[in-house]
């Protein structure tokens, strides 16, 4: 054996052993890379004592667009949507407190308002004034209540398969948390699949060390998921955004997916019956997390909306 086949071997029998024996440091090193491939940058920033992690690529001088995950989701929920939006904005991806790498203090408050006030701590504190911003489910009942409290701060807002608001049609996720059911958070492996096909129209595959390392993750957090959980759905249900919509100023695009188990297709409709500039697209065959489901179809909807704010504004 020569010296470089040698080596070669040795290189391959050590990432087999480090795959096995360090599961979740591989599944990290492997995220970094696909974050380079796809051309964001992992960074971290100090705001009032808390480090907040956050995906960055695109040109430093671009319009900033801020992306925002959802429940039980993170920064990497993004990178394969964003990279279709990075060749003309300043595309930032944050974790947000509670989820991902950041910050889970068990007695804080994770309803809306409060994560408004933490998300405007984190946009002083990157120096960033006015800014596009975007979400999907819980990022995007975020993004709606930023919009409503500091309307000057936004360029424009969008909106994927978003919580927040209700309609006179309920959802599977919506009848089971009236039963006392919590379909989002998981204590077993079982319930981590039932999940997972809950979320998508079609499965989505995930290889095994992928897949273990988030259902390990889920569950060692169920707790405290389930705390946030139940907070924001009683404060959806309670005092839903609806009334709010029509002071919404900022061009607004809604993106929805047809086959929404989680939050129904119909809230798409009051979205678009109620804020005044709105651009709305439905897609076929997809499930709640349209930037997965059709990451490069519904990144070419969001950024020909950017275009045409652009091309408005000179």
């Amino acid at each position: 054996m020569t010296a470089i086949a040698f080596a070669a071997v040795v290189l391959i029998a050590a990432i087999v052993i480090f795959r096995f024996v360090y599961p979740k440091q591989f599944v990290g090193l492997l995220l970094l890379a696909v974050r380079r491939i796809l051309g964001f940058r992992t960074k971290l920033i100090d705001v009032d004592g808390n480090d907040w992690p956050y995906l960055e690529g695109g040109p430093e001088s671009g319009e900033v667009l801020i992306l925002l995950h959802g429940f039980g989701g993170d920064k990497d929920n993004w990178p394969l949507y964003a990279r279709h939006l990075r060749r003309g904005y300043r595309v930032i991806v944050p974790d947000l407190p509670g989820f991902g790498d950041n910050a889970r203090q068990p007695n804080a408050d994770y309803r809306m308002p409060a994560q408004a006030e933490r998300l405007l701590a984190f946009v002083d504190a990157m120096g960033i004034d006015r800014f596009h911003i975007g979400g999907n489910s819980m990022g995007g009942y975020l993004a709606l209540v930023f919009t409503l409290e500091y309307p000057a701060r936004i360029l424009s807002l969008a909106l994927l398969d978003s919580a927040g608001v209700v309609s006179d049609t309920k959802s599977e996720l919506q009848i089971a948390t009236e039963k006392g059911e919590s379909l989002l958070t998981v204590s077993t492996r079982e319930e981590f699949d039932r999940l997972m096909k809950f979320l998508v129209y079609r499965p989505m595959p995930l290889p095994g060390v992928i897949k273990q390392t988030l259902c390990d993750d889920l569950i060692a957090h169920q707790p405290f998921l389930d705390a946030i959980f139940w907070s924001i759905s009683e404060a959806i249900e309670s005092q839903p955004l609806n009334d709010q919509l029509h002071t919404i100023s900022a061009p607004t695009l809604i993106i929805w997916g047809r086959h929404d188990r989680l939050i129904d297709v119909s809230c798409s409709d009051v979205l678009k019956t109620s804020i005044p500039n709105n651009h709305c697209v439905v897609f076929e065959e997809t499930g709640h997390v349209p930037m997965l489901e059709r990451a490069a179809e519904s990144a070419a909807v969001h950024f020909d909306f950017l275009s045409t704010i652009r091309a408005a504004t000179l």
